[in-house]
């Protein structure tokens, strides 16, 4: 799936960046905050977080850089698993940020790579414009993705205060790149994936021409079939390529016996969960911003249940 495709399935809300103008709806601390919150909410937090450096391999002389947050003192005695947190087709927003620190309040070492650290030229704390970040992604390949996971992951895992498990997380880009990681086996300590509104791959399809009528891409029953860990995915129906998807990706996971729930909130849009209520300065739509924040409180919940029954958190 290109980045392109990404695009083309979002809502306008996905597409509105913060201003000083918008106002921030009622942030609920057990929720990830909104896009409109994230800051707030990363410069109020108790938790430590820092920036670290990852080699991609070992060995390796590219290096990328990486958010983590801990759920407790960096060095408690207490042991926790680790999320990996994929971004969007944005990069790694302050909002990712914010959801890595919700994950970690929720009792997890929380780490959120950088997946175009390569791309704009090395390891960089500064935050890249969403336009900008749209344009470098699809120079991220599949290959690239699953090493950074896996980088990411060991990185968490070795850390004093971490377990020997971990699952991923992945919103939009990042959730066809969970899929991915799912096929592709992940390392030892793998438990699990959850994708928000993002398929896995699909084969086939066309456009539509003057001549023809469009042919829906399908499932890729095959690629399905090599993922030994649970699945969850996360959708809005007003997110109609994805939904049209999810009959499909039901039955081929459960025809090869897999462990997989789907999900699909009535009115949520593409990016429910960074939306949630924020009120927007232009298309103001009560209906979807209350379907994009009943999607949350439902989600979320639904994603820390998933995570904490897979990496063994009471």
């Amino acid at each position: 799936m290109s980045a392109d495709e990404h695009v083309a399935h979002m809502s306008s809300a996905d597409m509105v960046a913060p201003t000083a103008t918008m106002t921030v709806a009622q942030q609920n601390p057990t929720l990830p905050a909104s896009n409109n919150g994230a800051a707030e909410r990363l410069k109020n937090s108790p938790r430590h977080a820092e920036w670290v450096k990852i080699a991609y391999e070992p060995g390796s002389a590219d290096s990328l850089m990486a958010w983590v947050v801990y759920p407790f003192s960096k060095n408690a005695r207490q042991k926790a698993p680790v999320v990996v947190v994929v971004h969007e087709i944005f990069g790694l927003s302050t909002w990712v940020r914010g959801v890595a620190d919700q994950v970690a309040a929720d009792g997890f070492i929380a780490v959120a790579p950088d997946f175009l650290s390569r791309v704009r030229g090395g390891p960089s704390t500064v935050e890249m414009p969403a336009a900008t970040a749209r344009g470098l992604i699809a120079g991220v390949n599949t290959g690239e993705r699953n090493t950074i996971i896996k980088a990411a992951a060991n990185y968490a895992m070795m850390l004093p205060s971490a377990q020997q498990k971990y699952a991923v997380i992945g919103y939009c880009w990042g959730g066809t790149t969970t899929w991915a990681h799912g096929v592709n086996g992940g390392l030892k300590g793998f438990a699990g994936g959850v994708a928000y509104y993002g398929a896995p791959y699909t084969k086939g399809g066309t456009p539509a021409t003057a001549t023809t009528s469009a042919v829906p891409a399908s499932v890729d029953a095959d690629s399905l079939g090599k993922i030994s860990q649970p699945m969850l995915m996360l959708n809005g129906t007003a997110d109609a390529r994805i939904a049209a998807l999810m009959p499909a990706i039901d039955s081929v996971m459960k025809a090869k016996g897999k462990t997989y729930t789907g999900v699909n909130y009535e009115g949520a849009v593409h990016g429910f969960l960074r939306a949630q209520n924020d009120p927007r300065a232009e298309n103001r739509n009560a209906a979807e911003e209350a379907a994009n924040l009943a999607a949350t409180q439902d989600g979320w919940p639904r994603t820390i249940a998933f995570l904490k029954q897979r990496l063994g958190v009471k």
